[in-house]
């Protein structure tokens, strides 16, 4: 581990998601273990009250503070963290001087964006600057795109063990997800809406699904755009909002694993709505949905209207009992090139945008502060660094599992 003050420093304490997320790494390290850590934001009055939430002992938990537009103040932060995990989004926004003050000083970073323009912007502008000072740098760190990033190595391991070879083919369906969409996330969406109606050029790279990879591969990779029925997963299926990020990490994983999944990989994601007439009407309302919100959101007068009456702000979330009500059940259909079929699946225990999010964001900084020592500097996904580290901690601490389905 780097030789800093402290392992972590969490920025964006006082962040929705931050908040859970620290809550999450007081409950399990509080001040005292091998951890060592710390919180971090631009305004000492709310950390000190987000601190004071935690109990009398919490008084010892060290605050900073930071500017996300100032790098002299980001580069103060860096100087005492080994790893600094981010909630401060849109990323695209506010995100990308911490990234670059991260790449050059050669500390740690991970985060929980979604918001794939901007981590291609990140890559190209930083990765060299990374390699060359050792940080790692690992975006993607909660619901988008752990499960479906984690998903996929899991499958893929045991189709190796099982068959000697990769599935050459994976479809993740969301069979089951109860849960809100964070506000955070939907003013990400927004984001992309904007910088697509002022750069129409972007349309283009966000339609070609090897975006983060270093080459553009010729397989043809599949894509759910409405209702169709499914007869792998007996079922309609309907397009997943999250499928273009998940996708392209889960490609870049491939990439960056020397192409373990092999060149000719094909992977797609979309949500099962069950079979019969109810499941295909259920199935073309939210493919009929998620497209007028797109629609909507790219428009300057509907978007402003999503924004101020209708999505959730950033910031705002659910309650702590809705977060423990929450769930999700993913399931992974691979095929090997010799039609040997496996199937996977993915369950979380609490709500996917909050809950469940930031307890796979607090693992997957304490992976990456203790378990991938000497792992080289780059831009990284969370199965090309964490990998089977990861699923482990997913399991033992952040109730995620990870099993193979009689089929």
């Amino acid at each position: 581990m780097k030789n800093k003050k402290f392992d972590v420093v969490v920025f964006g304490a006082t962040s929705f998601v931050g908040q859970i997320l620290v809550r999450y790494l007081w409950e399990k390290h509080g001040t005292g273990s091998t951890l060592s850590w710390a919180i971090a934001g631009r305004d000492s009055a709310k950390l000190e009250a987000l601190r004071a939430t935690l109990g009398k002992e919490a008084s010892k938990l060290p605050i900073l503070t930071a500017e996300a537009s100032n790098k002299e103040s980001l580069m103060n932060l860096c100087s005492q963290a080994g790893v600094i995990v981010s909630t401060v989004g849109p990323y695209a926004l506010y995100g990308s001087n911490l990234v670059s003050v991260c790449a050059e000083s050669g500390t740690d970073y991970c985060d929980l964006t979604g918001e794939v323009q901007w981590i291609d912007r990140m890559i190209k502008a930083h990765e060299k600057t990374a390699q060359q000072t050792g940080a790692r740098i690992v975006h993607c760190c909660g619901f988008d795109s752990i499960p479906s990033d984690l998903g996929v190595h899991f499958l893929q391991q045991a189709a190796k063990s099982q068959f000697g070879e990769p599935c050459e083919t994976v479809a993740m369906r969301v069979r089951r997800m109860k849960g809100e969409f964070s506000g955070g996330t939907v003013a990400s969406m927004i984001n992309v809406t904007r910088e697509v109606a002022a750069n129409p050029a972007l349309a283009k790279s966000l339609a070609n699904p090897y975006l983060l990879c270093p080459e553009k591969l010729a397989a043809r990779q599949p894509n759910v755009k409405f209702a169709e029925f499914d007869k792998t997963a007996k079922s309609w299926v309907a397009p997943f909002v999250m499928a273009g990020i998940n996708t392209r990490v889960v490609h870049r994983s491939n990439a960056l694993t020397q192409y373990a999944y092999g060149k000719n990989f094909k992977y797609d994601e979309a949500m099962m709505t069950g079979a019969g007439l109810r499941g295909r009407l259920t199935a073309m309302g939210l493919a009929s949905a998620m497209g007028g919100f797109l629609l909507g959101a790219a428009l300057p007068p509907t978007r402003w209207a999503l924004e101020k009456f209708v999505v959730p702000k950033p910031g705002q979330g659910p309650s702590e009992k809705s977060q423990k009500q929450g769930n999700y059940d993913l399931r992974f259909f691979g095929k090997t090139s010799k039609a040997q079929t496996l199937v996977a699946r993915v369950t979380g225990d609490m709500d996917p945008g909050y809950g469940s999010t930031a307890k796979m964001l607090g693992e997957a900084v304490a992976c990456l502060a203790k378990d991938v020592d000497g792992h080289p500097g780059g831009f990284w996904t969370p199965a090309s660094i964490f990998g089977d580290k990861l699923i482990g901690r997913l399991q033992s601490h952040a109730g995620l599992t990870f099993t193979l389905m009689d089929q």
